[in-house]
């Protein structure tokens, strides 16, 4: 999508209804560190890293809206168990990051997140096997960071994304203050479609914030040959990693591990 439609949306009334950034910090456990990326002058974003064996493969992670890196201190433990070290990206805002969020700075903002993150990889001498994930608002930063990274990193995993935000206002029921949504979802569907890493889709069979039926379109739309969906069965958008625990990181560790 170009960047100058998100910023359509950021200089409308839609903005406030769109974010809900949360000022909450926690210290990370031994098996962590965190790393603050300056996006532009004066704004940083906080991240943390997560690992369990070095080696292990790395997944940049992009959260959900309401979340903070904080949060993963209790969710990254069932990555590393499963072979897998995890950096979780705040957005403008939320927890320790300075600055108000915005579509558009959400979008930029991911560029500098990736080469940074990549570069104290580098520096670190840990493993050069980097994946993507973007759960929930966070599939906008994954699916952008993908579609101009594709051939540097090993593959993409979204959890309850959606297409175009296009579609969530509609579903939302909010209004749309004269933007093209046909053309902010046209935009969408059409960089989504030069997308040709391996793609891995999870979704909650009722979650009712973002249908499962968005897991499916993008499925359907995304332009990888090696692509898998997974309906986590009673699953809402909320509970998705809980109820359907096994199945989720199940399918996340054998995807990584095979390249489907």
């Amino acid at each position: 999508m170009d960047n100058q439609e998100y910023f359509a949306i950021d200089n409308s009334p839609l903005i406030n209804f769109l974010f809900y950034p949360r000022k909450h910090f926690r210290p990370g456990p031994d098996n962590s560190f965190d790393f603050t990326v300056e996006v532009e002058e004066g704004i940083n974003i906080s991240c943390r890293f997560y690992y369990g064996n070095y080696e292990d493969p790395w997944i940049l992670y992009f959260h959900g809206n309401g979340e903070v890196v904080s949060d993963y201190n209790d969710i990254a433990p069932f990555y590393t168990r499963n072979g897998l070290n995890i950096v979780v990206a705040d957005y403008r805002g939320y927890g320790a990051s300075n600055g108000s969020p915005s579509f558009y700075s959400l979008i930029n903002d991911g560029h500098v997140i990736f080469y940074k993150v990549v570069e104290k990889l580098q520096k670190l001498g840990w493993a050069d096997n980097i994946w993507i994930m973007g759960r929930s608002l966070g599939s906008i930063s994954a699916l952008e960071l993908t579609f101009n990274y594709g051939d540097r990193i090993k593959g993409l995993i979204v959890e309850s994304g959606f297409v175009s935000p296009s579609n969530l206002l509609e579903h939302l029921g909010l209004p749309s203050f004269g933007l093209d949504l046909k053309k902010l979802e046209e935009d969408s569907l059409q960089k989504i479609k030069n997308i040709n890493v391996p793609t891995l889709i999870i979704h909650g069979e009722y979650d009712s914030l973002i249908p499962a039926k968005e897991g499916e379109k993008l499925f359907q739309n995304i332009g990888s040959e090696k692509k898998e969906f997974v309906l986590i069965t009673g699953a809402g958008h909320n509970d998705i990693m809980f109820v359907g625990q096994v199945s989720y990181f199940g399918a996340i560790k054998n995807f990584v591990q095979n390249k489907l």
